[in-house]
């Protein structure tokens, strides 16, 4: 048998579990896994003392080009991903101009070629004007879905009246994701977000803001029979009503809401914990880990979403919302596998089957015969400080700045291809769309 490459010695995960496998790649594709001593290839990757997991797919990312290149553009966002070890992203709608056309879209697509490091596709967004053209926006090459702000949107991506949000949810077929607040009741508690104070932030967005958002747009989802897809889930409140809809919803939430709390992180970090929804107190927390482990959470996504300091540094609530995470997703999800809060079969499954599963993407998310040689290698003994330092991202800082973890990606492959090695890139740009099932056009 001769391949393009092997990986020899490591710990593979495979469909049939966590045990050592070879694993031979042909054009880009893996061809073969199991015991392949005496093989030849053209290059050899040794993972002995390592594992080779499916590649991470980071499903929530704002990457913010066109229009706010000054905080990240697809290049360096996407390099973020992959010195991480993430594989593939789908990339927000909320840019300058808001990706909510065939336009915006074939735009976005031609920044990306010949310049994002990682696999990637595009949301396209739900306004109350483009309605009528939802079900051909979602059917484009290189687009994952239809993403709906349901509150707290960018110009014009906006969508929380019930009989516009029914009307998106009845055009098309796609699973559609949605940001889900109650703009309603964020407006009329604005008060409550005391200046200088971002501890108030999740009192201002509260509880309730999220729970009646989410519960309306399930209902919404049901009456239109229509998949749904709840991005960051931060409340113990939405766990149940998530949980009665597993038939149409999925759900998502971040390594931020599993890993930091309030009051603590808000008195340590300022303005710097301060995303949409908020970071909430320990109950929150530990109710997401619970949903985490009982198989509510389907998918955990970065939303990475970076501000320079400068803008970080204001007063607040002048302050805007989200912070950095797709080059450590990876390594603090590990960190709470070493910890006993999360296995890594269930690792795998949230960032890598289970977005290929519930987003449909061709060719991605197990190591399996005829998949994409796309791999984030891992070695789970290695411990290492993050570091401001080590962030590719444009706005060059990390919430987790100081923050000791024990597992670490040491190496990128994307079709068979190292792009990161021992926390360096080796390739230049090697990204391209990614295929979904639900549009796959005849070859």
């Amino acid at each position: 048998m001769h391949f393009d490459l092997l990986i020899r010695g490591g710990t593979a995960a495979t469909p049939n579990g966590i045990a050592p496998a070879d694993i031979g790649v042909v054009g880009g594709r893996i061809a073969a896994i199991g015991s392949l001593a005496g093989a030849k290839a053209a290059e050899i990757f040794e993972a002995k003392g390592l594992h080779v997991l499916p590649g991470a797919v980071d499903s929530q990312v704002h990457f913010r080009e066109p229009g706010n290149e000054h905080k990240e553009d697809l290049e360096t966002g996407s390099r973020a991903a992959i010195l991480g070890g993430v594989t593939a992203v789908f990339e927000m709608p909320n840019t300058a101009p808001p990706t909510t056309s065939r336009a915006a879209i074939a735009d976005k697509l031609a920044r990306a070629r010949g310049r994002m490091h990682c696999d990637y596709a595009f949301y396209a967004g739900a306004t109350p004007a483009n309605i009528g053209a939802l079900a051909e926006l979602e059917r484009l090459p290189g687009v994952c879905g239809i993403k709906a702000f349901l509150g707290s949107s960018t110009g014009t991506l906006l969508l929380n009246k019930p009989e516009d949000i029914l009307a998106a949810l009845k055009a098309g077929r796609r699973r559609v994701a949605v940001h889900s607040e109650d703009e309603d009741r964020l407006i009329t508690r604005k008060h409550l977000a005391e200046r200088g104070r971002p501890q108030t932030h999740p009192v201002w967005r509260d509880v309730e803001a999220a729970r009646a958002s989410t519960e309306r747009v399930l209902a919404l989802a049901k009456q239109a029979r229509r998949r749904l897809h709840v991005l960051h889930v931060t409340t113990a409140e939405e766990i149940p009503l998530l949980a009665a809809a597993k038939d149409y919803a999925t759900a998502e939430t971040t390594p931020q809401h599993l890993t930091l709390s309030a009051p603590e992180c808000y008195e340590r970090l300022g303005a710097y914990a301060q995303m949409n929804p908020p970071i909430r107190d320990e109950r929150h927390r530990l109710a997401l880990w619970d949903a985490v482990r009982q198989g509510v959470i389907d998918v955990i996504g970065s939303d990475h979403a970076p501000h320079t300091r400068e803008e970080k540094d204001k007063t607040y609530p002048d302050t805007p919302s989200g912070m950095p995470g797709v080059q450590t997703l990876v390594t603090l999800l590990l960190d709470h596998v070493n910890k006993g809060n999360l296995t890594l079969e269930r690792f795998v499954d949230l960032t890598a089957s289970g977005p290929q599963r519930i987003f449909g993407i061709a060719g991605k998310g197990r190591i399996a015969l005829g998949y994409d040689a796309d791999f984030t290698i891992v070695d789970m003994s290695l411990t290492r400080t993050i570091q401001n330092s080590w962030i590719a991202s444009r706005c060059g800082w990390t919430p987790f700045d100081g923050m000791k973890t024990k597992g670490w990606a040491v190496a990128t492959l994307l079709r068979g291809q190292v792009v990161m090695r021992d926390f360096a890139l080796t390739k230049a740009s090697t990204g391209q769309p990614l295929r979904f099932v639900e549009t796959l056009e005849p070859s």
